[in-house]
């Protein structure tokens, strides 16, 4: 069998159970607080929840410096290692201090992205590197797999309740797993494709953090994979709260956001391939910004002033009722429909009209006989607001692939430090958006104010894009007629290749 398609296929595996156990706290911790084995509160809830997001994020860039300096084979197999570990020690911890440190420690799971990248990307060519990191990104479903397996899992292993500690067996399966596979890689994986390997100090490896690109990189992959990682967990509670769900169908329906967007990476680095970085990052910056936006529109009720009742002629007041005014001789009918619109419709608009005359009155041409009140309420279906959630992830998950294929074409010397720093900036957008989907929530009073953060971020990354693409073509404009132009041949400016313009 080809050896490239064997590291494939062990890093993509390995990947996969790095993700699952790096978001296990989201289910273990809210199934022992839910079953009151431990009285954490809320902030320790939270803290617990985005400590392995942290570390795993924090330390993705030493991890990809390790990787550059002594190789993918050994630096996953000690990645899977110390990540088996920390799943261990939390096995065993009956504190919160010892759930910290349990967490720091499989927190390095979440490091695997960027060893992972480096080592994937080493054995196959520029042709065939979209594709193949495309694929190995697809482990992002293990997030999809903790949710939807761990709870059952829990259940199991708690004999429903009747054995509260049984919630061990899971961190400890996790566990000797992990191990297992630790040492399945290391004599699995061939050794590493000669290479030349540059010795750089860590003032040059650092150096990468001078170059804007790397920042921009840093900013689609915050959006691509960091709000990703935070959705994962927030439209849990999302669907609780908006649209009333029970908690087992809430982390179902997330599931149809957080597994496609996974497996779909493959398909994100086939269309980098094909088509090109650029063209694809266009279309998820597009897709992202249409759908957040709509999104963003909240469940609401609007009560405004509508269509009154006038006059057309003068004279008494004979008769007033819910359904019409008298007046003389001529009849005006009213609007009394129900105030609210159906509540089954999505967009719902209802206008009422309220006598503002009594019998006896006399009144004039064009005077107001009822004032009109027209309610407007908006409430989006949990099937359509899945739907667009769903199409948003698949956005995200082709972008997860078309920002990394950027990383071995820049700088093709340091794909692990390059890798791990924008894969720390995006792991942090795991960690700070459900802080800050909170913070908007609790200012605001709106859930789908997340939603619009969202829609500006990807405004933001669409326009500074565009800037760059729009600013390079100039620059191979003006080469174009400098070499054209005898006197002005000595001006050309030097342009990297059509390739080489992909942001």
């Amino acid at each position: 069998m080809n050896r490239s398609l064997v590291v494939l296929g062990v890093d993509t595996l390995a990947f996969t159970a790095c993700f699952a156990l790096w978001m296990l706290n989201g289910v273990l911790v809210t199934h022992l607080v839910e079953a009151q084995i431990f009285a954490f509160d809320q902030l320790q809830v939270g803290w617990l929840i985005g400590i392995p997001v942290l570390t795993g994020s924090l330390l993705r860039l030493p991890v990809g410096l390790l990787t550059d300096r002594y190789g993918g084979r050994r630096v996953f197999t000690l990645v899977l290692l110390a990540s088996a570990l920390g799943a261990f020690l939390l096995s065993r911890a009956s504190t919160f201090s010892g759930f910290v440190i349990g967490s720091l420690a499989f927190g390095l799971a979440g490091t695997s992205f960027a060893v992972g990248i480096a080592h994937t990307s080493a054995w196959f060519s520029n042709a065939r590197k979209g594709t193949a990191l495309g694929v190995f990104g697809a482990g992002n479903a293990g997030s999809a797999l903790t949710a939807v397996f761990a709870p059952g899992l829990l259940q199991s292993f708690t004999g429903n309740g009747q054995n509260p500690e049984g919630w061990r067996m899971l961190p400890l399966g996790f566990a000797v797993s992990m191990a297992a596979l630790a040492v399945s890689f290391y004599f699995v994986i061939p050794s590493d494709p000669p290479r030349r390997v540059v010795m750089r100090s860590l003032k040059d490896e650092l150096g990468v953090l001078r170059s804007v690109r790397v920042w921009r990189f840093g900013l689609y992959y915050f959006l691509v994979f960091g709000c990703f990682v935070a959705l994962a967990q927030w439209l849990v509670p999302y669907y609780v709260n908006v649209f009333g769900l029970p908690l087992a169908t809430a982390g179902l329906l997330t599931a149809v956001f957080s597994f496609p967007s996974g497996v779909v990476r493959a398909l994100g680095g086939y269309l980098s391939d094909r088509y090109g970085a650029r063209r694809t990052m266009y279309g998820v910056l597009i897709s992202t910004l249409v759908g957040c936006f709509l999104l963003s529109v909240p469940s609401m009720q609007i009560t405004t002033p509508g269509e009154g009742v006038n006059a057309r002629f003068g004279g008494q007041v004979k008769s007033v009722s819910a359904e019409r005014i008298v007046v003389g001789d001529f009849r005006y009918p009213l609007k009394s429909a129900a105030v609210a619109p159906s509540a089954e419709r999505t967009l719902g608009i209802v206008t009422t009209q309220q006598a503002l005359v009594r019998v006896g009155d006399v009144v004039k041409r064009k005077q107001l006989l009822a004032r009109g009140t027209t309610h407007i309420a908006f409430t989006p279906s949990v099937w359509s607001f899945t739907a667009l959630v769903f199409a948003v992830g698949i956005a995200m998950g082709i972008g997860k692939a078309a920002v990394y294929k950027h990383i071995p074409d820049y700088f093709p010397e340091q794909v692990g430090a390059v890798g791990g720093l924008v894969g720390v900036i995006g792991g942090l957008g795991g960690f700070v958006c459900p802080i800050l989907f909170g913070y908007l929530l609790k200012e605001t009073g709106v859930w789908s104010s997340a939603w619009f953060f969202l829609f500006v971020l990807s405004t933001t990354a669409l326009v500074w894009m565009h800037s760059v693409v729009r600013s390079l073509e100039r620059r191979k404009l003006e080469s174009i007629e400098a070499t054209s132009d005898p006197e002005r041949a000595t001006a050309r400016v030097s342009l990297p290749q059509e390739g080489a313009i992909t942001p």
